[in-house]
């Protein structure tokens, strides 16, 4: 029977594994590390954001599945991406020797 785009049943949960590094998991209170959450179908970045708190404004990249989502230096984050399944989530605030800090990227 099929179901659309994707893998995800349509009134299955959405199983996603979130990692938070640096200034992101310190401002959470959450901690450094992996977390897994169970979330609706039709999720997003931004419902993973909202559910742990996490200040946009201390992000500085975020990859889904490896692939960095975030669209510009210093630019709005795309938190608008539909969420799969087994999706891995990561979010990072500046690490040092990156423009994030002010420092040319090599």
């Amino acid at each position: 029977m099929p179901y659309g785009i994707g893998h995800n049943l349509p009134d299955g949960p959405v199983r996603v594994t979130v990692k938070l590094f640096n200034k992101v998991a310190a401002e959470t209170g959450v901690g450094a590390g992996e977390m897994r959450l169970e979330l609706e179908p039709g999720s997003t970045i931004a419902d993973v954001v909202a559910k742990l708190g996490i200040p946009l404004n201390e992000v500085f990249l975020v990859l889904l599945n490896g692939r960095d989502v975030t669209p510009t230096l210093r630019g709005p984050l795309n938190v608008d991406e539909f969420l799969e399944d087994g999706d891995v989530i990561a979010f990072s605030g500046p690490v040092p020797y990156s423009a994030g800090y002010g420092a040319p990227v090599v």
